[in-house]
């Protein structure tokens, strides 16, 4: 019900409410103005709850250039089957139309920190009393050899949801029968650590039953990865022989690809595969380098409220910020933008700042109804977001437990995508 509402709104309302880039005015005119740049799980949730709980103190802008959002999260799911892509697709519909939010459909493409100013590439420009850069990853030029931007079409990264996402699917369904997947998994830190895992879990779940003979090749730049032995159990029980994980010890971080000849080569082994899906190293996304509030590949913050190092009116939110031990995902990502709305409210209208208290959780699914799942809770030190305990399933769970917690991730989504997006 929730998810058609918003597709209604995203086709009617949405266009009415968002502002086109020119008729955007500046800060300093009345009430304070926050604008946030990045429609995801840490800037939809930052604008929502900054919109919701000043009660109109506080002029809210967001500015994404999708008009819907695909989420990164889940969207193996999809890979595999068990989601459609309109089920992770959401319209930014309800925050124009009842937060009151002016969100603008446009890229953000420069930061004048003197003049706090966000210039917009349709034109003219938005000023700010504070600022939230929640952007998401780029990728880092020249990570994977024989691999760049161009070569996305023929090689998806799929790390970024939506078309890229229906390209990798497509692919994978009409791989020749007996032909080989390859994966080139990105080295640490990086969006969503289980994700490429997950991820093979999903291609291995429907290979199984359109292309049983296939094989899967995972070259992988680190010795280990998240929820290695879950995984690996999962592979076993579900998909053995099929899948081949190639890490570090072995050649994983000596390769290179040639998308025109559709070719992986490992420690100077060439195989030719038919679906080559290459995950490079990552870095914030380009506006918060453009901002000048990064160092070196990601975007330094202060643990208690999120707010740069560099620039104390501008704030980091998500897989852009270097903050300690959080892992890069949506679940963090929104508990960011929940402590970040908390301090940025208070700094421009006095109400009350809360102490920042962080939580994550990350679930994966191997196989129909077997989840797993890993997180943690974090307090903010003075040096930066400190875990202070964790959790992770067990290998040779029952099947009643690895149901409930796949349900467990079902019911996460719909809570989380509510909470972004009203």
């Amino acid at each position: 019900m929730a998810l058609n509402r918003r597709m209604f709104l995203g086709t009617t309302a949405a266009a009415a409410a968002s502002l086109s880039a020119p008729m955007v005015m500046g800060a300093g005119h009345g009430k304070p103005r926050v604008v946030v740049v990045g429609g995801g799980a840490g800037g939809a949730t930052a604008a929502r709850y900054l919109a919701k709980d000043s009660k109109g103190e506080i002029d809210v802008v967001l500015v994404e250039p999708t008009r819907t959002y695909y989420s990164c999260f889940f969207s193996n799911l999809y890979i595999g089957g068990f989601k459609s892509i309109s089920d992770i697709g959401h319209s930014y519909g309800t925050l124009a139309a009842e937060y009151g939010i002016n969100v603008v459909h446009d890229w953000a493409v420069g930061v004048d920190r003197d003049a706090k100013t966000v210039s917009l590439a349709g034109g003219g420009s938005v000023g700010y009393d504070k600022l939230i850069l929640s952007p998401g990853i780029d990728f880092v030029d020249g990570a994977v050899e024989g691999w760049d931007l161009t070569s996305q079409n023929k090689m998806p990264h799929a790390y970024k949801a939506g078309s890229q996402s229906e390209l990798l699917k497509a692919q994978v369904l009409t791989m020749p029968q007996g032909g080989t997947y390859a994966m080139v998994a990105p080295p640490n830190p990086y969006r969503c650590p289980p994700g490429p895992y997950e991820r093979v879990s999903m291609v291995a779940h429907v290979l199984k039953d359109v292309n049983p003979t296939a094989k899967i090749i995972v070259a992988d730049p680190k010795p280990k990865f998240s929820k290695q032995g879950l995984f690996e159990e999962g592979w076993v029980n579900h998909y053995d022989g099929m899948i081949d994980w190639i890490g570090s010890d072995f050649g994983g971080d000596n390769i290179s690809v040639d998308p025109n000849n559709m070719t992986l080569t490992i420690d100077g082994e060439v195989t030719n595969v038919d679906v080559c899906n290459v995950i490079p190293a990552m870095k914030a996304g380009k506006i918060a380098d453009m901002a000048g509030v990064t160092e070196g590949n990601w975007a330094p913050v202060n643990a208690a409220d999120m707010s740069s190092k560099a620039d104390a009116n501008i704030y980091v939110l998500g897989d852009s910020a270097q903050q300690g031990d959080m892992p890069k995902s949506g679940f963090s990502a929104n508990s960011q933008a929940k402590v970040c709305a908390n301090a940025v409210r208070g700094a421009l209208t006095g109400s009350k700042v809360f102490p920042a208290k962080f939580s994550n959780t990350c679930w994966s699914l191997i196989d129909t109804d077997n989840g797993v799942k890993v997180g943690a809770t974090y307090e903010a030190t003075d040096e930066k977001i400190a875990k202070v305990d964790g959790f992770i399933s067990k290998t040779g769970e029952t099947s009643d437990v690895r149901k409930a917690t796949y349900e467990e991730s079902e019911g996460w989504y719909a809570g989380i995508t509510a909470d972004m997006f009203g």
